[in-house]
């Protein structure tokens, strides 16, 4: 990715040298690519110097920008964005709304996306799936409770709606009547002030929230993608209870029965039924770009590990490594889970210890270090805090396997592998690498009866 878009920079050099002069669509080019490599001061300069060529910026530009400093967590650059993009008398489209309304869903501010959402369209400017995916993706992270900033720098409250009919409009009737784009400011003013709070769990408020979403979505015809289904399965991870996340799952039923017969079907302990058409599944997966595909793996190995399904989970990431949709996952000597979701990693951490041990005992000798890394937790909303590392960190300890942070590097654990293998040959140690489902269906089930299940494009 980054030497992709080294070429295109060298590319833009040459134009230059050769006197054609860069124009907006490539210096929107320039800002987004800086932009996904957290480039920021290239950012910075590229806008500069966007201006002092006398290129306005358009619509794109600022949509691009506010997106940018929103992901990098540099509220108060995307807030003087907004403020510019205002000054310059341009309307706002579906772009730059989704901009905004995926920035408050990743800081928990999802009542207030909703109510941008329904803002959005009264505008006249119809929502996207993208639109969509943002506010799916962000329930069970938000604050059931929201306290935006007024005027006077005090907080007025108001309250998420618990009735499940006309959820959109109703989350519209706050008591805050600020102009929108004041009520984004203040928004932007507080997110950099951290004073938004989180909690990773989604309650019923939440949930009836979420299905007024999806009837919304159903009245627009706005049809969903992969990326909506794997928002789902992560908002019935966060759940409260197995049975809102079953709620939840049966609206995946109304979007594509394909899906929710796999998940559903490895969910209730039907491998063995539903294992051939979670394969034609996950072959249409294998055509989505490498993210994507990651994403709905991630997401649905976290759904089962959560709710105790784990030799499932243990399936779907052996599943996912032999598709390679993680890339060089793992080596004898080494297993990088940097790019996998909690229950995911966890997973694959059994199946891996499972390979080593069948190493060990067919006779041969272990690498002399072998590594599990997990990342330190750079991109972490707290540096250095990552979920992922504590996950893994308790997972080990609770076998008793004989890894060590390393001194170096807070994101790799490290054992010698004379050590492993004396482990791995221990009497106890093969009952807790193997992994058991917590759920088991009847024998006499037969895969009619688990779902109707049709195949429909991805």
């Amino acid at each position: 990715m980054l030497g992709r878009f080294e070429e295109a920079w060298d590319v833009c050099k040459e134009m230059e040298n050769s006197g054609i002069r860069k124009d907006v669509a490539t210096y929107n080019a320039l800002l987004g690519g800086y932009g996904k490599q957290r480039m920021y001061d290239e950012v910075r300069e590229v806008f500069k110097e966007m201006k002092e060529a006398c290129i306005s910026p358009n619509l794109l530009t600022y949509s691009t920008l506010i997106d940018v400093y929103s992901k990098g967590g540099l509220y108060e650059e995307a807030m003087e964005i907004f403020r510019e993009f205002e000054k310059a008398g341009l309307k706002a489209d579906v772009v730059l709304y989704t901009a905004l309304i995926d920035t408050m869903c990743k800081n928990g501010l999802v009542e207030s996306a909703v109510t941008l959402l329904d803002e959005m369209t009264k505008e006249g400017i119809r929502p996207n799936v993208v639109t969509y995916n943002s506010i799916i993706d962000a329930f069970g992270l938000s604050a059931i409770t929201q306290h935006v900033v007024d005027d006077a720098g005090e907080a007025s409250e108001f309250q998420v709606k618990s009735s499940s009919s006309s959820v959109v409009q109703e989350a519209t009737e706050s008591r805050v009547t600020d102009r929108e784009d004041d009520r984004i400011i203040k928004i932007f003013g507080k997110l950099a002030a951290e004073k938004a709070s989180q909690e990773n769990n989604c309650g019923r408020q939440e949930l009836l929230c979420i299905l007024g979403v999806f009837q919304k979505m159903r009245e627009l015809e706005i049809k969903p993608n992969v990326v909506t289904f794997s928002s789902i399965l992560n908002a019935c991870s966060r759940c409260d209870s197995f049975e809102d996340a079953s709620i939840l799952l049966e609206e995946l039923q109304l979007f594509d029965n394909q899906v929710y017969g796999v998940a559903h079907g490895l969910l209730m302990g039907y491998r063995e039924n539903v294992w051939v058409q979670a394969q034609s599944l996950f072959d249409e997966v294998k055509l989505m770009d490498f993210s994507t595909a990651s994403a709905f793996y991630n997401a649905l190995t976290d759904m089962l590990w959560h709710y105790g399904q784990k030799r499932g989970a243990l399936l779907v990431v052996l599943e996912g490594k032999r598709r390679q949709v993680w890339e060089n996952v793992w080596s004898d000597s080494c297993l990088d889970l940097h790019l996998m979701s909690s229950g995911a990693a966890r997973a694959m951490v059994h199946a891996w210890l499972l390979n080593i041990r069948s190493i060990v005992f067919d006779g041969h000798k272990l690498p002399k270090l072998l590594s599990i890394l997990t990342g330190w937790g750079k991109h972490s909303k707290v540096v250095g805090h990552s979920a992922l590392r504590r996950a893994v960190e308790a997972l080990l300890t609770s076998m008793g396997a004989p890894f060590q942070l390393a001194r170096c590097n807070l994101g790799r654990f490290i054992s010698r592998g004379s050590v492993v293998a004396a482990w791995l040959r221990e009497s106890g140690t093969l009952k807790v690498l193997v992994l058991h489902d917590d759920r088991t269906p009847p024998e006499n089930v037969r895969v009619d009866q688990v779902s109707n299940l049709q195949m429909l494009p991805l």
